[in-house]
């Protein structure tokens, strides 16, 4: 199962680039119509964003984040935990703060082989000394903010483990 993670897209209008309007860089939406599913960890911001992932045609999985409004809230929960070929992954926003987040969110999240969040549109991925825990932010595909580059994540889910790679999208 391959999987195409977004975050923080901060987006107002949709995902297509229009006059005036910033969208997502070239390539990414054949990523997210090439996958299996599509995960976002919030910040979406506006529904009219939610329905264009929705009609991409992979099944979306989503949670909304800090920056989004009532309507993408109301359709969206906090927290989402998925089982995926053998793999239990929870989604949820906000990481919280850097020292000490692998270990914090294994304590949270006992059951989970990985988390995935956004937030802080730093792209990361940190695994447990023992290999069975990993968590993991795709960065922002529309909003780099002070990173270098926008980025997104894929995963490959596969005989009961997951293996996430960071895409540089410029």
């Amino acid at each position: 199962m391959k999987l195409a993670i977004i975050s923080d897209t901060h987006l107002v209008a949709g995902l297509a680039v229009g006059e005036g309007r910033r969208g997502l860089p070239a390539g990414t939406l054949d990523r997210l119509r090439g996958a299996d599913a599509i995960l976002h960890a919030g910040d979406l911001m506006r529904e009219p964003v939610l329905d264009d992932l929705l009609a991409l045609g992979p099944p979306v999985h989503a949670v909304h984040g800090n920056a989004d409004d009532d309507a993408v809230r109301a359709r969206l929960p906090a927290q989402l935990e998925l089982e995926l070929d053998g793999v239990t992954v929870v989604m949820t926003h906000n990481g919280g703060p850097a020292q000490g987040r692998l270990e914090r969110m294994r304590k949270k999240f006992p059951a989970a082989d990985a988390v995935i969040f956004g937030h802080s549109h730093v792209p990361l991925h940190e695994t447990s000394e023992d290999g069975a825990f990993q968590i993991f932010n795709p960065g922002s595909a529309a909003d780099r903010r002070r990173m270098p580059n926008h980025t997104m994540g894929e995963a490959l889910v596969r005989d009961g483990a997951i293996a996430f790679a960071l895409v540089d999208l410029d």
